[in-house]
């Protein structure tokens, strides 16, 4: 029994990029309402997910990382200076007149690393450790950044619940990561099998569920017509800058390795846009809400183009880790 998920899963991480394609379309053309249900599920995917994903984890790795944390400062510094900066230069290219378009994609940019970048990261071999460390400490640090951020560009006062963030990332990120490495420790990796064949296969529908789910709740917000096209393209710009400035990012640092490479791409590019779209309706017209929308189309098939581009250039052992 296991050998047959552990097949369907090796040929599901083989193939996300049409994985994630079908989820975006069957969200947009069968969208199911926005209900505490859905949203419970969405959340009960990503814990599962990370904790799958952390099965192959130990937890002297995850601490090991903790202690020597530029690495993870240098993330912060491309996450937070220098992508916001290529954001907000190729908005003033594109849109030079429309100061609300420009917020947007400078809010895009500024947002915590999103949660699926660590799943993406132990799926293509990546460095989970490192993945889980960069972010526990950019949502930790987001209630503190994002408005000070939005004050200096905006000059717009801003309140986070800082508060609900910490408990989602508690139960999305930190207590099932922890919980997957003390279980890889305390079994000495005994279910790394179960991880990469029924747990890897349900991780892999779970990531299906996320993305229709996220896909259904931005349906009914984009309106498709020919104005929109522009729009579209600046922000496909702007997301690949964010995939290519992780990868040129991981060659600066000293001792450049492939797992590093893996979870710095996918830290770097993926964002949390729920909470950037919360925001933008929150505290600022629509037009502001509309490249943080939109980038949604953008981020997870990206994330599975990469991991197409990148898996063929290595080993069997990196197709899939989950």
């Amino acid at each position: 029994m296991l050998s047959f998920f552990s097949y369907w899963n090796r040929w599901l991480g083989q193939h996300m990029f049409y994985v994630v394609l079908s989820a975006l379309f069957f969200g947009f053309i069968t969208p199911v309402e926005t209900t505490k249900f859905w949203s419970l599920v969405a959340t009960l995917s990503f814990t599962y997910m990370t904790f799958v994903s952390s099965l192959e984890t130990s937890l002297k790795d995850f601490f090991r990382t903790l202690s020597s944390p530029w690495i993870n400062i240098w993330m912060l510094v491309l996450i937070h200076g220098i992508m916001p900066l290529i954001a907000f230069l190729i908005g003033l290219v594109f849109y030079p007149g429309n100061d609300f378009l420009r917020l947007g994609f400078l809010i895009g940019a500024s947002i915590p690393i999103g949660v699926t970048s660590l799943i993406w990261s132990s799926m293509l071999g990546g460095d989970v450790p490192l993945s889980t460390v960069a972010v526990t400490l950019d949502t930790l640090i987001s209630p503190i950044l994002l408005p000070a951020f939005i004050a200096i560009v905006a000059g717009k006062s801003i309140q986070i619940d800082s508060v609900q963030l910490l408990v989602g990332l508690l139960w999305m990120i930190t207590i099932p990561s922890l919980l997957g490495m003390v279980v890889h420790d305390f079994t000495k990796g005994a279910l790394d099998k179960y991880a990469k064949s029924l747990g890897g296969f349900f991780s892999k529908i779970a990531i299906f569920f996320v993305v229709f789910i996220n896909a259904s709740a931005i349906a009914p917000e984009i309106k498709w017509d020919h104005e929109i096209i522009k729009l579209l393209m600046v922000i496909l710009i702007i997301s690949i800058s964010g995939y290519a400035l992780g990868f040129i990012g991981s060659f600066i640092l000293k001792g450049h390795q492939r797992d590093r490479m893996v979870t710095m791409i996918y830290g770097v590019g993926m964002r949390n846009n729920s909470l950037g779209l919360i925001l933008a309706l929150a505290y600022f017209p629509p037009a502001v809400a509309m490249p943080v929308t939109l980038s949604m189309l953008y981020q997870q098939p990206l994330a599975a183009l990469i991991a197409r581009l990148l898996t063929p250039k290595q080993g069997a052992e990196h197709k899939t880790s989950c």
